[in-house]
């Protein structure tokens, strides 16, 4: 929408044309940089004309496929609409699309699944190769020249810097309250001259509120006023809120025996419905004066910050149901002071997490008996979305919990295995397993302590005779007593899913 007071530059406001002219910019063959992570501040309108331009082109008989990277997951309009094109040849780091996770699974589309924090010096040491156009949606443009983010800032400072060409879209829909409300640090260096990062508070600034790009890289930049994919969350069902009881439980224990102070250590949470109602449970509860370092700031989150029981969180990006961006653009004014946006290499940065003492609690697709969870991968071979910022956080957090209810598919598939089917997070980097059935706190305790304790307090009931049975024998007859596994058998849980459509045996 050229005119939406949004550019205030007047060299970049002679730069505004529509979204067709500024997906030509991007050529067959190209890596695009885009802006977006959780399906906040992406790009709305060109990846949709450089889809229907790739579509056209496929039907004249002529290949056009990009290399697409961004922060993180980001919408039908970019990710979905790229994909049912057949325009991408490779994406990382993070996606949560279906028609992608369908092409990625049939194998006709590569796709690198990348710790959110490694993307940026990943970008900047050429292990990725070069970066020719970066597509970033910003909230405006100043005088000066400077870029408002907008609802998330990702890697757009990397891409930002590495492109040789930039389409900017600026989008008015886009709170312009958020103008301040972003701390981009420009002081990363790569190794062997990077500095230590001065961030001690999660409210530190160590930044400056705006991205920078020359002038002259910019070719194009499109005026949008379009939402973000701001997608209702589930009222809590009864396992969501079990799962918040056994954790607001378990904190409240800690407090107790001064493992944590009474408000607690920085908090990080992943998206989903499970995450947001542990938000709500601590909002319930007796709990004050709670921060966050975490990537996203959910609804859950949202409500803590607007009641005044968190008093500061720092993120990369927002995710947030309709309802949760009404209430953000109703109380801007109160959380401006309270939030701070930054880029993903720091929101995420495995020192800063480990030196604050992050709580961080992630969901998973399945556990074993003796703590290793698999996040991405469903049976072992088909990507669900990928590992995200989870191992950031997993394996440097004060106490690293990993929620999930105890079954799945209709009570089909038991969540606590003999052997995941998928490694992401070893066991060593998993200190408590929470799912509605209860909490097992493995931290301290040696493999076949871990396993007593996941078996009895994490499985579901229908299963946990299966697995008892199958630890003894593994007792009796592995060839070794440290982590008893029974090899014929570790994977049989999966084979016989699919194989009848159930874990239970028949």
């Amino acid at each position: 929408m050229p005119g939406s007071g949004r550019i205030h530059h007047p060299g970049l406001a002679r730069r505004v044309v529509d979204a067709d002219a500024a997906a030509a910019h991007i050529r067959h063959g190209d890596t695009v940089g885009m802006s977006g992570f959780t399906g906040a501040g992406y790009p709305k309108v060109v990846p949709q004309a450089l889809a229907r331009r790739i579509s056209d082109t496929h039907a004249a008989g002529h290949p056009f496929r990009v290399n697409v990277w961004t922060g993180a997951s980001t919408a039908p309009e970019l990710d979905g609409a790229l994909a049912a094109a057949d325009g991408v040849e490779l994406r990382l780091p993070y996606q949560s699309d279906p028609v992608s996770r369908e092409k990625i699974n049939a194998g006709l589309m590569e796709y690198i699944d990348v710790h959110l924090s490694h993307v940026a010096q990943m970008a900047w040491m050429g292990f990725l190769g070069p970066l020719d156009v970066a597509v970033i949606e910003v909230s405006g443009i100043t005088a000066d020249g400077d870029l408002i983010p907008s609802s998330s800032i990702g890697n757009n400072k990397t891409w930002l810097d590495q492109a040789d060409r930039v389409v900017l879209e600026v989008n008015s829909w886009q709170s312009a309250a958020l103008d301040g409300m972003h701390d981009v640090y420009y002081g990363t260096a790569l190794p062997p001259d990077r500095k230590p990062i001065q961030l001690t508070r999660p409210h530190d600034r160590i930044g400056v509120p705006y991205l920078r790009c020359p002038e002259e890289k910019i070719v194009a930049i499109v005026e949008t006023d379009a939402p973000d994919r701001n997608s209702p969350f589930k009222a809590p069902d009864a396992d969501s809120q079990a799962i918040a009881g056994h954790i607001v439980e378990f904190l409240e224990q800690e407090v107790s025996r001064g493992r944590l102070p009474r408000p607690l250590l920085p908090l990080q949470s992943g998206v989903g419905n499970v995450a947001n109602a542990v938000l709500a449970g601590l909002a319930n509860s007796s709990f004050e004066g709670l921060t966050a370092y975490t990537e996203v700031i959910q609804d859950g989150m949202l409500e803590l910050l607007c009641s005044g029981r968190m008093v500061s969180a720092s993120a990369t990006a927002f995710s947030l149901s309709p309802e949760g961006t009404a209430r953000f653009d109703a109380e801007a004014a109160v959380l401006r002071e309270r939030i701070l946006l930054r880029p993903q290499e720091i929101s995420n940065h495995p020192e800063i997490v480990r030196r604050l003492g992050v709580l961080a609690m992630n969901g998973l697709i399945e556990a074993d008996i003796y703590g290793n969870v698999n996040s991405t991968h469903v049976m072992g071979s088909r990507i669900q979305n990928g590992i995200g910022g989870s191992g950031d956080f997993a394996r440097n957090a004060y106490t690293s919990f990993f929620l999930t209810p105890s079954t799945a598919k209709g009570g089909a598939i038991s969540t606590i295995v003999p052997m995941v089917s998928h490694v992401d997070h070893t066991e060593h980097d998993v200190s408590v397993i929470v799912t509605e059935q209860g909490l097992a706190d493995l931290r301290g305790l040696a493999p076949r302590k871990r396993a007593e304790l996941v078996i009895e307090r994490c499985a579901h009931p229908d299963y946990r005779p299966a697995l008892r049975d199958y630890y003894q024998r593994a007792l009796r007859d592995s060839p070794g007593r440290h982590t008893p596994h029974l090899l014929a058998e570790a994977l049989s849980w999966h084979t016989r899913y699919l194989a009848d459509g159930t874990m239970r045996s028949q």
